[in-house]
């Protein structure tokens, strides 16, 4: 089953809303420069793009993506000139070798088919000097949000497994994320864990967004009959952490990597 990323607004219910503290966080280790050109892979519907004209006053943020609802949404949310949101694909990517001062990307990389290619083509388009980085969610640990959702799903459904992203998704970790950074010629590798908690007013304000179809649980909920979403809504609703008050806590940590393109010329590029 492909991973359905199109709808803007369904997006923003689901994930959206909550990417935006940890992009903060992601932003001031970054610490890239300001009043630069920078460039968000995989910009979805564009929350890390607005965060970098907030907090980093670019001179300009270009946003790519593949899905042409996500980029809809994105220029139609924000028209000001300082965004450039362009349909292209993280392998091949709509820009100029050599042209970025800093080079990012949001929860996307472990969607995107070859991530070494991404990688290289990060390379690629950042300066001489330039800075590279990017986060990943920790589907296998503490991204409580889905980690519960898939030991649900896999409990009463153990085909699910197989759609589960902690398991579909190994470079989602240190190890691996800085092993790809030094692969593809960066100096400076560095990897970084970054927390925050998704606190969801009630079991509602959890589950709906999951009925969006849009990305791998969604998409999964949407193959499953009304009896069965029930009986998944009723699993979820009896093992998250609900409190007293209603509301339910969840962490939500990512892992983040860095690195810098040599100012060497011969480096590999």
């Amino acid at each position: 089953m492909a991973d359905p990323w199109q709808l803007g607004e369904a997006y923003e219910r689901f994930m959206g809303r909550w990417s935006r503290p940890v992009a903060r966080e992601f932003l001031h280790w970054v610490v890239g420069v300001k009043n630069g050109r920078w460039l968000d892979i995989g910009c979805g519907t564009g929350a890390l793009s607005e965060i970098i004209v907030n907090m980093m006053a670019p001179t300009s943020v270009i946003g790519v993506d593949f899905s042409a609802g996500f980029i809809r949404h994105a220029q139609q949310l924000h028209p000001e000139a300082v965004y450039d949101f362009r349909l292209g694909s993280a392998l091949a990517l709509p820009v100029a070798s050599g042209s970025c001062d800093v080079v990012v990307s949001a929860i996307a990389l472990n969607f995107f088919p070859e991530p070494d290619t991404a990688v290289a083509q990060m390379h690629r388009v950042a300066k001489p000097g330039g800075t590279v980085a990017l986060y990943v969610w920790d589907y296998a640990a503490d991204m409580q949000m889905l980690r519960y959702f898939w030991d649900a799903a896999a409990t009463l459904d153990p085909d699910a497994a197989t759609l589960d992203e902690g398991d579909r998704f190994p470079i989602c970790q240190p190890e691996p994320l800085a092993e790809l950074f030094v692969e593809a010629g960066f100096d400076g590798v560095e990897v970084k864990a970054l927390e925050t908690t998704a606190v969801f007013t009630n079991f509602d304000d959890y589950w709906q967004p999951f009925l969006g179809q849009n990305g791998p649980a969604p998409g999964y909920v949407a193959t499953r009959t009304p009896v069965q979403q029930e009986a998944l809504a009723h699993h979820l609703r009896h093992h998250l952490p609900i409190q007293t008050d209603g509301t339910i806590p969840l962490k939500m940590r990512a892992w983040a990597v860095r690195g810098t393109k040599s100012s060497i010329v011969n480096r590999k590029s």
